[in-house]
């Protein structure tokens, strides 16, 4: 099966795409000004689309623009691309001088490990740049729903007291967290999530959907349910794409009724992670397919989705 080509989608002729756009997830890679090991230096075997050699190029502003090509994105979030956790604020600085030669991102959310003996000092030099409104940090989580519990409790776990006191610490800078763990983790997350009320968080893609059978569903609308009860927890309608399968239409509308319904569009955000989602979907179809999902809704729930809540969630 090729699974790069998207099933399902409906004809799109007609559909309203007179809005403005916020990405707020997407990434640009140059491997020759920053290093990133799993671009150049070894193969990511869990990676979440399964093969992803067609990522290991460079992917510049002016190809994020061919992407979206007559889309009116105005403006974008760059999230961390996974880049040499040795040089953690290298990105940062090459992609200021993006932002300053191609007018983006707009925004950046860099990296910094929570639990280490430096973390402290890598965030500072992080928060340092204007430009940088939040973290992404992954904690160490399990490889499967099975091992979940293998990884409680491990330095760099959501349950490792000084993982937890990191997390903290992206108040004293006014930043956000970017929280992207799979749904086996997400009631895990929301335990975390409760103990800084005052801190934004943003849940990634979707949640991280990766079982859609009806136990893995249930799972994740458990996640989902527990971390939307707490109203500074966002959800970035992202990443829907599977390893083994192609980007279903049908399938995957089920799930972004499901999390708008259980979050609000009001904190809900569109995010295209590009080019990694290119991987399953054009970023023109991808926009078209969540636009035509939700074309029943209210021009103002629309443009709260792929606009305003991470205008406000970004300070824009």
């Amino acid at each position: 099966m090729d699974v790069s080509k998207p099933t399902n989608l409906p004809d799109f002729t007609g559909l309203d795409l007179d809005f403005d756009i916020i990405d707020s997830h997407h990434h640009l890679f140059d491997l020759q000004a920053v290093h990133y090991p799993w671009l150049t230096d070894h193969h990511e075997e869990h990676f979440l689309l399964g093969n992803y050699d067609a990522l290991k190029q460079n992917y510049s502003p002016i190809d994020f623009r061919a992407d979206v090509g007559p889309l009116r994105v105005v403006k974008t979030v760059h999230v961390e691309a996974e880049a040499d956790r040795d040089a953690q604020v290298a990105e940062t600085e090459w992609l200021v001088t993006q932002m300053a030669g191609h007018s983006l991102p707009h925004a950046i959310v860099a990296h910094a490990w929570l639990h280490e003996d430096n973390s402290a000092e890598i965030l500072a030099a992080q928060a340092s740049f204007p430009a940088v409104r939040g973290i992404r940090s992954k904690p160490r989580t399990a490889s499967s729903a099975a091992g979940r519990n293998g990884v409680a409790g491990t330095p760099g776990s959501m349950q490792d007291p000084a993982w937890r006191t990191g997390l903290g610490r992206l108040r004293r800078h006014g930043l956000s967290w970017d929280l992207r763990v799979p749904f086996w983790h997400l009631v895990e997350a929301a335990e975390v999530c409760a103990l800084y009320p005052d801190l934004p968080i943003v849940t990634e893609h979707t949640g991280l959907a990766w079982d859609r059978s009806a136990e893995g569903l249930a799972e994740w609308r458990r996640g989902m349910t527990a971390l939307a009860a707490m109203e500074h927890v966002h959800l970035k309608i992202s990443e829907m794409g599977l390893a083994g399968a192609p980007w279903d239409y049908d399938d995957n509308r089920i799930l972004v009724r499901e999390a708008i319904e259980i979050f609000g569009f009001n904190r809900c955000m569109f995010a295209s992670n590009f080019p990694v989602a290119k991987l399953r979907i054009g970023y023109v179809d991808q926009v078209s397919a969540i636009a035509h999902m939700i074309r029943d809704c209210s021009s103002g729930e629309r443009d709260a989705l792929f606009h305003d809540t991470a205008e406000r969630f970004y300070r824009l």
